[in-house]
């Protein structure tokens, strides 16, 4: 904030003041300069005593003087607007999104549980959960996805989005696969993404987003999920690292019809395999903090442009 130097031998001022107003009633703006002139013609030192009223000089400055510097001075004007200006919004603060990280670390010790049925969509039912999958080396599926998860939960808070994950730790059971679109669902999420890896053949390498045939949420809300996937595509093209999937799918992209989690949804929803975990060069990339980073930074960014472009 701008402030202003305190004067005195304020009658002297005011008498000046009021003197240079009329003379210069017609210089087009020039009176703006004059206070700041007084001011240092009274011996104003920078960084000395300073005011921006007559309560703060202790009652040197007159009112009406004091209304006089106020009111001519364009840089207090500016001051004082930029310090009433709102603090820009984030466009995107209200949103909200939900994170899917697949599976769960206790899954593998409660195998009775997770077997058992829930419904699917359409008539059909499946497994609670399974385990997921790892690398040779025993990374598992369940640690990649909620690691990514944590920080694509990160970047979207960061951009004013609220995030609401299907799970909290990677030491519990499920939640099933019904209730993670439920998750979603009851948010009224803007748009959710189930985050997984894969373990396809050896030679294999790439990502795949995948998309239900047909969701209940119907054709609007299957429209609105491809583009989401369309998003990430382009995402992932430039910031994961990873290619489209040569082993499965078309081009990255693969319609289904058995995944729960897609079939139940009411809310725009994909799920992105980030890579094989049973190819060494997917799997280097799935291990690294820096493949992690990458990878979340495609799907928040996909999220996002999405998001913005109206979804």
């Amino acid at each position: 904030m701008t402030t202003r130097t305190k004067v005195r031998r304020a009658p002297a001022i005011l008498a000046i003041l009021l003197a240079g107003t009329t003379a210069c009633a017609g210089c087009q703006g020039h009176v703006a300069g004059s206070p700041s002139a007084l001011a240092a013609g009274n011996g104003a030192k920078a960084g000395g005593p300073t005011a921006t009223s007559t309560a703060a000089t202790g009652g040197f400055l007159p009112s009406g003087a004091a209304s006089a510097l106020t009111t001519k001075s364009p840089r207090s004007i500016a001051s004082s607007t930029a310090a009433a200006a709102p603090s820009p919004v984030s466009p995107l603060a209200g949103k909200v999104v939900a994170l899917d990280p697949g599976h769960n670390g206790g899954n593998a010790s409660h195998a009775a549980e997770i077997a058992q049925l829930v419904p699917q969509g359409f008539g059909q039912y499946k497994a609670c959960d399974t385990t997921g999958t790892e690398g040779p080396d025993g990374y598992t599926e369940h640690q990649f996805n909620f690691q990514v998860a944590l920080l694509v939960e990160a970047l979207l808070q960061q951009r004013g989005i609220t995030v609401v994950m299907t799970r909290t730790d990677d030491s519990s059971v499920g939640p099933c696969v019904d209730k993670r679109a439920a998750i979603g669902n009851d948010a009224h999420a803007a748009a959710a993404v189930s985050i997984h890896a894969d373990g396809g053949p050896v030679g294999g390498r790439g990502y795949q987003l995948l998309e239900a045939v047909q969701s209940v949420g119907g054709s609007g809300v299957d429209a609105a999920s491809h583009q989401l996937a369309v998003d990430l595509h382009a995402t992932f093209d430039r910031e994961s690292g990873l290619t489209p999937s040569t082993y499965i799918g078309t081009n990255g992209y693969e319609p289904r019809d058995d995944l729960a989690g897609l079939n139940l949804t009411t809310v725009p929803k994909i799920l992105v395999e980030c890579g094989n975990m049973q190819n060494a060069d997917d799997l280097a990339i799935e291990e690294s903090a820096s493949g992690r980073r990458h990878i979340a930074g495609a799907i928040a960014d996909g999220i996002i442009t999405f998001l913005t472009s109206g979804g």
